[in-house]
Protein backbone atom coordinates (compact mmCIF):
# COMPACT_ATOMS: atom_id res chain seq x y z
CA UNK A 1 0.00 0.00 0.00
CA UNK A 2 3.06 2.72 -1.19
CA UNK A 3 -0.03 4.62 -3.30
CA UNK A 4 -1.48 7.73 -1.42
CA UNK A 5 -4.79 7.59 -0.69
CA UNK A 6 -7.51 9.48 -2.76
CA UNK A 7 -10.49 11.30 -0.91
CA UNK A 8 -13.53 11.87 -2.44
CA UNK A 9 -16.33 14.31 -1.55
CA UNK A 10 -19.03 11.33 -1.35
CA UNK A 11 -21.13 11.13 1.59
CA UNK A 12 -20.84 9.35 4.71
CA UNK A 13 -23.98 7.61 5.07
CA UNK A 14 -26.02 8.01 8.40
CA UNK A 15 -23.44 8.93 11.54
CA UNK A 16 -24.05 9.09 14.90
CA UNK A 17 -22.16 11.38 17.49
CA UNK A 18 -21.39 9.42 20.72
CA UNK A 19 -20.13 10.64 23.69
CA UNK A 20 -16.67 10.21 24.91
CA UNK A 21 -16.48 6.89 26.45
CA UNK A 22 -12.51 6.59 27.01
CA UNK A 23 -11.70 7.21 30.48
CA UNK A 24 -9.14 10.19 31.54
CA UNK A 25 -4.85 9.79 31.23
CA UNK A 26 -4.95 10.14 34.97
CA UNK A 27 -7.36 6.96 35.23
CA UNK A 28 -4.73 4.58 33.55
CA UNK A 29 -2.72 4.74 36.28
CA UNK A 30 -2.67 2.16 38.81
CA UNK A 31 0.20 3.11 41.14
CA UNK A 32 -0.10 2.74 44.84
CA UNK A 33 1.64 4.72 47.24
CA UNK A 34 5.62 3.62 46.96
CA UNK A 35 8.41 3.23 50.09
CA UNK A 36 11.44 3.07 49.09
CA UNK A 37 13.60 0.14 51.32
CA UNK A 38 16.88 -1.54 51.22
CA UNK A 39 16.71 -5.32 51.33
CA UNK A 40 19.34 -7.50 50.93
CA UNK A 41 17.83 -11.09 49.00
CA UNK A 42 19.67 -13.82 48.02
CA UNK A 43 21.53 -14.23 44.92
CA UNK A 44 19.21 -17.67 43.81
CA UNK A 45 16.10 -15.41 44.42
CA UNK A 46 16.96 -12.50 42.90
CA UNK A 47 18.35 -14.73 39.83
CA UNK A 48 15.07 -16.15 39.39
CA UNK A 49 12.96 -13.19 38.93
CA UNK A 50 15.62 -11.66 36.99
CA UNK A 51 15.01 -14.57 34.47
CA UNK A 52 11.30 -14.88 35.20
CA UNK A 53 11.09 -11.05 34.24
CA UNK A 54 12.84 -11.68 31.39
CA UNK A 55 10.61 -14.09 30.03
CA UNK A 56 7.58 -12.34 30.75
CA UNK A 57 8.96 -8.86 29.30
CA UNK A 58 8.88 -6.89 32.65
CA UNK A 59 10.63 -5.89 35.40
CA UNK A 60 12.25 -8.16 38.29
CA UNK A 61 11.43 -5.66 40.64
CA UNK A 62 7.99 -5.33 39.63
CA UNK A 63 7.52 -8.95 40.27
CA UNK A 64 8.97 -9.33 43.74
CA UNK A 65 6.75 -6.15 44.46
CA UNK A 66 3.52 -7.55 43.49
CA UNK A 67 4.22 -10.79 45.25
CA UNK A 68 4.90 -9.00 48.56
CA UNK A 69 1.91 -7.04 48.28
CA UNK A 70 -0.17 -10.26 47.36
CA UNK A 71 1.10 -12.00 49.93
CA UNK A 72 -0.06 -9.42 52.87
CA UNK A 73 -3.41 -9.23 51.15
CA UNK A 74 -3.94 -12.86 51.68
CA UNK A 75 -2.41 -12.89 55.04
CA UNK A 76 -4.18 -9.59 56.65
CA UNK A 77 -7.29 -11.29 55.20
CA UNK A 78 -6.80 -14.07 56.74
CA UNK A 79 -6.06 -12.11 59.96
CA UNK A 80 -9.42 -10.34 59.92
CA UNK A 81 -11.35 -13.76 59.68
CA UNK A 82 -9.51 -14.87 62.20
CA UNK A 83 -10.10 -12.05 64.59
CA UNK A 84 -13.22 -11.55 63.58
CA UNK A 85 -14.12 -15.37 64.28
CA UNK A 86 -12.53 -15.06 67.64
CA UNK A 87 -14.79 -11.86 68.83
CA UNK A 88 -18.03 -14.23 67.77
CA UNK A 89 -17.18 -16.90 69.62
CA UNK A 90 -16.42 -15.01 72.84
CA UNK A 91 -19.67 -12.86 72.46
CA UNK A 92 -21.66 -16.27 72.29
CA UNK A 93 -19.64 -17.53 75.49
Amino acid sequence: MSGKIKYTNEPLGNLKVISDFLPLPEDLVFRDDGVKVTLALSKRSVDFFKSQALKHNTQYQRMIRRLLDAYAEHHAQSLASRSSGRGQKRRAG
